[in-house]
C-alpha cells in the first residue's frame, strides 16, 4: 500500500465537493462501480460513475458532502458523512464503504 487509503478517499471527496467527476474517478479502477451496500448497482465503470455523477451535478450544483468520520480496516475504508444537496434541503447521512485494488478504488457503497 504505498498511499494512506484513508487519505485517497478523503481526496475522492474533495473532487466530489469540488464537482470534478473525472478527478474523482482517477482514483477509480476501470471496472469500477458505486452501489447500494449488498444491493444493486447504482453506477458502473469509470464512465458510468464518471456520467452518474456529472448529472448529479447538475442537478444539484450546490450539493456538498461533510465528512464526520473515517475508519480503515484492512483494505477498506468507511467514510461517515453529512450529504446536503443545496443550502435549503434536509441534509442526511451516509456510510461509505471503499474497497480498494492496490492504490484504486474498485466499489463504493453506501449505507443510507
Amino acid at each position: 500500500m504505498s498511499q494512506d487509503r484513508i487519505a485517497i478517499a478523503h481526496e475522492m471527496i474533495a473532487h466530489y465537493n469540488a464537482q470534478d467527476a473525472d478527478a474523482y474517478v482517477a482514483l477509480m479502477t476501470d471496472g469500477a462501480c458505486e452501489a447500494g451496500y449488498r444491493g444493486a448497482v447504482l453506477r458502473e465503470g469509470r464512465e458510468g460513475v464518471r456520467s452518474g455523477l456529472k448529472a448529479m451535478f447538475a442537478e444539484f450544483p450546490q450539493n456538498r458532502a461533510d465528512i464526520l468520520n473515517s475508519y480503515m480496516l484492512g483494505d477498506t475504508v468507511v467514510l461517515h458523512e453529512k450529504v446536503a444537496r443545496s443550502p435549503e434541503s434536509e441534509p442526511f447521512e451516509v456510510m461509505s464503504i471503499y474497497s480498494f485494488a492496490d492504490d484504486l478504488v474498485d466499489r463504493v457503497e453506501f449505507i443510507r
